[in-house]
Formats: structure tokens, C-alpha cells, sequence
């Protein structure tokens, strides 16, 4: 099995073991071990989502550095959809656009033009019947991630097209090419992303032998400059080349509704694509024929790479629809380039595999129910596990033991051997008696110089 990229990292320095996030990963990839959170390859989706909820900022999404354009001799900007939302009253694109070749970037290739082609492509296929129903999006890393680890079963369900970021990376060089008459080497795609999981994808392609994207920057490393830049422009130039359907993409719904159809599901959140897919597995959604799922909360306006507010974007892109075509982009002729589909399947990735051997594999997971039943029930996370039933795999996997769980200490403390125990005084009870010493002395004597 290939090993996993990660561009979600962790600084140990800044860890405090707080334990919040592995009670807010959705795929319960973290553990907290000896004080430090430790995440665990095999099931990290790149959704986040600790990033997001770390008090002591100690996860960061790992993306490459803005000056890395300069090792190319001319530069694409790739805007994702989603930078359009962080600007207030923005009623023209081009002023984002224009600004990026401020910035250093020498032409910008919208990201909702590849949404418009793949939503037709999309179309096109759904109509064909050849596709195995309910089709699941597959333009979220993070979700196709998932379904590769967690739900193997519905890998063929997914839509073997390539992402729009993809899409607009490929088109894009070959314009540039054809402007520029540079070698494809000597040009530099960079995709301007809201979240950590469209960098894995980049790093570790879905679907492709190599990504056609070069380099990834996060939206909230380019705002500042892009904001001032974008305030410097008077008259914008004309480089808009989407539409509505496009620029809907951001937003969660917007990849169903360019498809025309109203058997379709959209949703949001990875603990509610979970549900989704659970549901899918257990063949529940036979009346639907398209399923949108994106790992963050309202699509990709809530990535944790964004500087605004999800549901303040998603309004802003709303009233920014108003003016815009419906699409400026169509496949002719309603044939699909070949380009546009995957190169490779997905493979399934499974990471509860508790022993090569079937036999001895079976007995592990006899002994993890065992385990379980055993445990509390209380999920509460003092063990550095996110559940009972992960501690219980942990312990089976070698990775932990019963100790680590609260209620076998209590149960230990208050056998024969520890009957006798008291537990020395916590700092602030130190405190608290030695207070109530200093009143007592203090009344002693106070009651010394009035009795003289």
C-alpha cells in the first residue's frame, strides 16, 4: 500500500496534550501519548479540523511558500472560487484577477472555468446511464480520502473525473504554452487553495501518475497582499471567463445544482458526510442519483486556509452571482477529452487491519470486544484516545494498555493495596490550609491584645 502524504502537521513544541482535538477528529486520527498528540497516518483525511479547534495553534497545514513562483519563468495564478468570498462588495472578479498579476503573477486561470467543464462533463455522463448510481462527487480530496479508508465498498461510486483544480491547472499550461511558446517546465501553475487537503491531492494526486499543478499557497498567506493590491487597481482588466455555475462550486450545493437534476444530495461537514456514506453503504439512497459531499462545514468556504467567516463568503459569492452569466464554458460537441478522466482507480486504503493473518485477526478483534465491554463506556478522552473502543483497538495493537484508562486507576485505588493511601495535598490545598493557619494565628492574637 502507498504510503500517505500529510500536509497536515504538528508542532510538538507548541502541544500542551489538551486532548481537544481528538475529540473533535472526525476520523479519530490523534492520540495524545506521554503529554504530546500524535496523529495517526493511516487515518488522517487532511479535513482540518484541528487545525481549526487547537487553542495552542501546535497543527498547521503545511503549503509551499510564495516565492517559490520565481523558479518559473512565467507564473498562472489558479484562484479557487472560494477567494472571491473573502472580499467585501465585490461585484467584479476582475479586480481579484488584475490583482494577482500585480502580485508577481503573470496571467490568472480561474478555477470555476474547470468547474464549468466538469459539470458538463458530469452532465454528459449522467446522461450516458454508464455511470453506478448514486454518483459521488469526487472534487473533495479529504472526502475521497475517507471513502478510501473508511467506506472501500462505495470507491466505485465515485465520479473518475479529474477535479476542477485539476481541470484549470491542464488547460491553463497549455494556453500558456501557446502564448508564450516556453517549455511546459518553464511554466508554473500555483493554486491558490482554502483548505490543506487540495495540497495533499497535489503532492499524492487521486487518480493521476502526477498532479498538473506545480505549487500550493494558502489563501490566507496571499489576502493581505492580494487586498492591498486589489485597492490599487482602478481599471480592472478584462479577465473573467466564468459564470455562475462556476463560482457556485465554493459553496455546498453549487456542484449538484450545475447539473440540472433534482435527485441529489449535498452535504457538508465531515461528521455529516459520515452519516451520508453510512447511509450509502447500507443502500439506503437507491432514489438518489447524485451525492455532493464536502468535508468542510458549507463547502469550500469553510477551509481552514480562509480568512473569513464560512457563511459570510457563501453570502458575499450569493450576491456577486447577480453579476454573472449562467456558464461561459461547454464541452463541444458533447464529447468528453480523455484528458478530463483519471489515469488510475482508486485503491482502497483500510486501517483496521489487526493481523495478516485472518485467524489471528479474528482473535484480536474477539479480544477488543472484550476490551470494550470492559471499559466504562464514558468516551471522555482522558487516555488520549478519542473513544473507548479506539482505546480497546489501541491496547490490542500494542499501542496502549489498560492503565491508561481513568476508571482502572480508580478501580486499582481502591483495592486492599491502596486502602490505606491518602494522597498528599494539590498545590491549592497547600494553600487553603496554610491561609486558614494565618486567620487562626491572627485571631489568637488579636484576642492576646485586647484581654491586655
Amino acid at each position: 500500500m502507498e504510503a500517505f502524504f500529510h500536509s497536515v502537521r504538528l508542532d510538538e513544541e507548541k502541544c500542551e496534550g489538551c486532548t481537544n482535538c481528538i475529540k473533535r477528529c472526525p476520523t479519530e486520527a490523534i492520540r495524545v501519548r506521554n503529554g504530546k498528540a500524535h496523529i495517526i497516518s493511516e487515518r488522517c483525511i487532511d479535513c482540518g479540523e484541528c487545525i481549526r479547534i487547537c487553542p495552542h495553534h501546535a497543527k498547521y497545514a503545511e503549503c509551499d511558500s510564495f516565492n517559490k513562483i520565481l523558479d518559473y519563468k512565467y507564473r498562472v495564478a489558479l484562484p479557487a472560487p472560494t477567494l472571491y468570498g473573502q472580499f467585501n462588495n465585490l461585484d467584479d472578479v476582475d479586480y481579484v484577477l488584475t490583482a494577482l498579476k500585480s502580485m508577481g503573477f503573470d496571467d490568472a486561470f480561474e478555477v470555476s472555468r474547470g468547474a464549468e467543464l466538469v459539470s458538463s462533463a458530469t452532465r454528459i455522463l449522467m446522461e450516458s446511464g454508464k455511470l453506478k448510481k448514486p454518483v459521488i462527487s469526487s472534487a473533495c480530496p479529504a472526502v475521497c480520502r475517507l471513502i478510501r479508508v473508511r467506506f472501500p465498498k462505495l470507491i466505485d461510486h465515485l465520479l473518475d473525473l479529474n477535479s476542477p483544480m485539476e481541470e484549470a491547472a491542464r488547460l491553463a499550461r497549455i494556453e500558456a504554452v501557446e502564448k508564450t511558446g516556453l517549455a511546459p517546465s518553464e511554466i508554473g501553475i500555483f493554486f491558490l487553495t482554502p483548505c490543506p487537503a487540495k495540497n495533499t491531492a497535489v503532492k499524492q494526486p487521486l487518480g493521476l501518475e502526477k498532479s498538473n499543478v506545480d505549487g500550493v499557497v494558502a489563501i490566507k498567506n496571499v489576502y493581505p497582499v492580494l487586498f492591498q493590491q486589489m485597492d490599487k487597481v482602478k481599471s480592472p482588466e478584462n479577465m473573467r471567463q466564468s459564470g455562475l455555475i462556476g463560482v457556485s462550486w465554493a459553496g455546498s450545493g453549487g456542484e449538484s445544482a450545475a447539473l440540472l437534476r433534482d435527485r441529489y444530495l449535498a452535504a457538508d461537514g465531515t461528521e455529516n458526510v459520515i452519516k451520508v456514506l453510512e447511509e450509502l453503504e447500507d443502500e439506503k439512497l437507491n432514489d438518489i442519483d447524485f451525492i455532493e459531499l464536502n468535508a468542510c462545514t458549507g463547502g469550500c468556504v469553510g477551509g481552514v486556509l480562509t480568512v473569513e467567516n464560512p457563511f459570510v463568503a457563501r453570502a458575499r459569492l450569493q450576491r456577486l452571482r447577480r453579476y454573472l452569466p449562467v456558464s461561459c464554458n461547454h464541452l463541444e460537441d458533447d464529447e468528453i477529452p480523455r484528458e478530463m478522466y483519471w489515469q488510475r482507480p482508486l485503491e482502497a486504503s483500510s486501517v483496521l487491519k489487526l493481523a495478516d493473518n485472518v485467524i489471528d485477526a479474528m482473535k484480536r478483534m474477539n479480544e477488543l470486544n472484550e476490551l470494550h465491554e470492559r471499559l466504562p463506556g464514558l468516551d471522555c478522552g482522558t487516555c488520549g484516545a478519542p473513544s473507548c473502543r479506539a482505546l480497546a483497538e489501541d491496547i490490542v495493537r500494542g499501542m496502549a494498555s489498560e492503565q491508561d484508562c481513568v476508571f482502572f486507576m480508580s478501580k486499582k485505588a481502591k483495592s486492599t493495596e491502596f486502602e490505606n493511601y491518602i494522597p498528599a495535598p494539590s498545590a491549592r490545598r497547600k494553600r487553603e490550609i496554610r491561609i486558614r493557619i494565618l486567620l487562626k494565628s491572627a485571631e489568637n492574637l488579636a484576642g492576646r491584645m485586647w484581654r491586655k
